[in-house]
């Protein structure tokens, strides 16, 4: 049994609204998300962890599109892992496999879902990720360029991350324990000693972060419609 944990309890400083509230391509970005998990055939059921004043939103949203695989939606926390714990403290007993993914990634497909499951099925533990094309240089606190990064075998990381069970609940527990700050499940399983497997993505799955991202998202998803249509 998979159980998809979308994290949509950011507060949006950066875009100075809520963006996943926002409409693109006739729907609201969340919506977009839970829609590709509730069309994947390997998840099972989805929790969603937000903020306690946009709850009652994601329920109309919920009731509204159908979406019968979401069972519940549960206050987020802090920080990033804080509202995973939360969701994790969510799962159903018979839950074997978790995938975490960011309610901020509405152009994640059911397809990509399935690549990153059936690597995270066969190797315990399994992330989405972009091979890194720019050039990347490193510099001081005065933005004065002191040298190159080799951009030779670097990835950017996305979602979903899909995890046996276990493994997550562990590296979640040992993080707590330590008092540590992470930013995504690779970071914390790394920790334990294990390997991620990387399932390199070659569509679009970018994260709703500024708001030029919002129109270029609208025209992505409105793309893969006319494609569908035609």
């Amino acid at each position: 049994m998979l159980t998809a944990i979308i994290v949509a309890a950011g507060d949006s400083r950066r875009m100075g609204f809520d963006k996943l509230f926002t409409a693109i391509a006739g729907k609201p970005v969340i919506a977009h998300t839970i829609s590709a998990f509730q069309r994947a055939n390997s998840v099972n059921e989805i929790i969603v962890v937000a903020r306690e004043d946009r709850q009652n939103e994601i329920k109309t949203i919920v009731r509204d599109r159908r979406s019968e695989k979401v069972r519940s939606i549960v206050p987020g926390g802090k920080h990033r892992q804080d509202s995973v714990r939360a969701g994790l403290d969510q799962l159903d007993s018979a839950t074997r496999w978790v995938a975490v993914h960011d309610a901020a990634r509405p152009l994640i497909t059911p397809e990509q879902i399935e690549r990153v499951f059936h690597q995270g099925a066969t190797h315990g533990a399994a992330a989405l990720a972009e091979p890194i094309n720019d050039t990347l240089k490193r510099a001081d606190s005065d933005l004065l360029v002191s040298g190159s990064v080799d951009r030779d075998q670097l990835y950017a990381m996305q979602t979903p991350q899909i995890f046996e069970r276990q493994l997550l609940e562990d590296a979640y527990r040992a993080v707590c324990a330590e008092n540590i700050f992470v930013t995504d499940e690779v970071s914390a399983v790394e920790r334990m000693g294990r390997k991620v497997v990387l399932v390199v993505n070659g569509d679009f799955n970018f994260k709703i972060t500024y708001p030029r991202d919002l129109p270029l998202a609208d025209f992505v998803l409105k793309q893969r419609m006319d494609s569908v249509a035609t």
